[in-house]
């Protein structure tokens, strides 16, 4: 059984994916940070200083009791938290899409390159140089 697994688990494609998986993480990481800490910070100013990633709405306000405290919390829909994953998958799909584009059009030209002609068979080479040396001496 451990054996089994063993393949399972080391085959290529199962290895692959997973690295993809990783790096799939990773640069989804990056792209998060790059809108909140470049994007949505250089829209803010064209927007006319709205700042997207604290966008809220409040649904219900929050109810406070006499003695200040909050008795019951305020229902909050956090818009810029959604625009701004909405952005990041936009990025992320975009440049997923043009990686898959360019492996295709690398595989379809790989497919397309003509295939060197298999070399012969040793007896036909042999028979190739007899036959060249015979027609030397004649």
């Amino acid at each position: 059984m451990f054996n089994e697994f063993k393949e399972f688990a080391m085959k290529g494609n199962l290895v692959d994916m997973a690295v993809g998986f990783v790096m799939g993480g990773a640069f989804a990481t990056v792209v998060t940070a790059f809108i909140q800490g470049v994007f949505l910070p250089i829209l803010s100013p064209i927007m006319g200083g709205i700042d997207l990633s604290a966008l809220t709405l409040t649904i219900t306000p929050a109810e406070v009791d006499a003695a200040g405290e909050v008795t019951k919390e305020a229902a909050v829909v956090e818009l810029g938290a959604f625009i701004s994953a909405v952005i990041s998958f936009l990025i992320v799909a975009f440049v997923m899409f043009m990686i898959i584009k360019g492996m295709n059009s690398m595989m379809k030209k790989a497919e397309e390159a003509p295939a060197a002609p298999p070399e012969p068979p040793k007896e036909q080479l042999l028979l190739e140089e007899i036959r060249d040396l015979l027609a030397k001496k004649v």
